[in-house]
């Protein structure tokens, strides 16, 4: 309690304040609310190509396919991506990915496809908000190693989606969607891999409306000036 004087002082009496707490606190005592147990996330490093490979080979991509998969988080995403076009030999003519990030291990699996003949054109959706921290690192680099002779789009949204889908040369169209980004988060991801031209027109419609709207390449510019344009 304190007790207010005249000239706007004030003391503070702990006459009834108790500070032995040590006395006081017993350690005997039932919670349902317990401290959950730490999980270590190794670094990506540590992700394993040849896990996404295995996941790859047992993927059905014949039409009308679909297929659920739980995965444990200890191979990067994008490198599934990848493996499903390298084991399947896949000419793949346009692929789009929406991806709240991606890291620099994902622009190199994507450069390997473009540069590899499996990729004619690519386009990527990510947030704006891992643009906005990530403007002068690996967005430059994307746009180095990915602006190939026209065939790469950027475009940045509030997205908070999570899809890959793409259009092989014989008329297939895939749809992967699920919880995990490109890059690898340690954590158990779910994702659903459907041959469904359905979908996918569903899907490409949309996407290519935020492409457009949002892009951040002008293709009217040529390849050889854009990266002195932007920098």
């Amino acid at each position: 309690m304190f007790k207010e004087n005249n000239d706007t002082s004030f003391e503070i009496n702990l006459g009834h304040f108790d500070t032995d707490f040590k006395t006081k606190v017993s350690a005997d005592f039932d919670t349902r609310y317990i401290k959950p147990k730490y999980h270590h996330v190794p670094p990506e490093r540590y992700a394993k190509y040849a896990r996404a490979e295995d996941l790859a080979k047992v993927t059905d991509l014949s039409d009308g396919s679909r297929m659920f998969a739980i995965i444990n988080g200890s191979f990067i995403f994008g490198d599934y991506i990848e493996a499903l076009a390298v084991t399947y030999d896949l000419g793949i003519k346009e692929m789009t990915i929406s991806t709240l990030s991606f890291s620099e291990n994902n622009v190199d699996s994507l450069a390997n496809l473009m540069n590899g003949g499996y990729l004619d054109h690519l386009n990527v959706i990510v947030s704006d908000y891992f643009f906005s921290h990530e403007r002068n690192n690996l967005i430059r680099y994307a746009y180095k190693e990915l602006d190939i002779d026209n065939r790469f789009q950027l475009s940045v949204a509030a997205t908070h989606c999570k899809m890959t889908i793409f259009e092989i040369d014989d008329g297939r169209k895939v749809v992967i969607h699920g919880s995990a980004n490109l890059r690898s988060s340690g954590n158990i991801e779910q994702i659903c891999i459907e041959v469904n031209s359905d979908l996918y027109n569903f899907n490409f419609e949309y996407q290519q409306k935020i492409i457009e709207e949002y892009k951040s390449i002008d293709k009217s510019v040529r390849y050889n000036n854009l990266w002195d344009t932007i920098t």
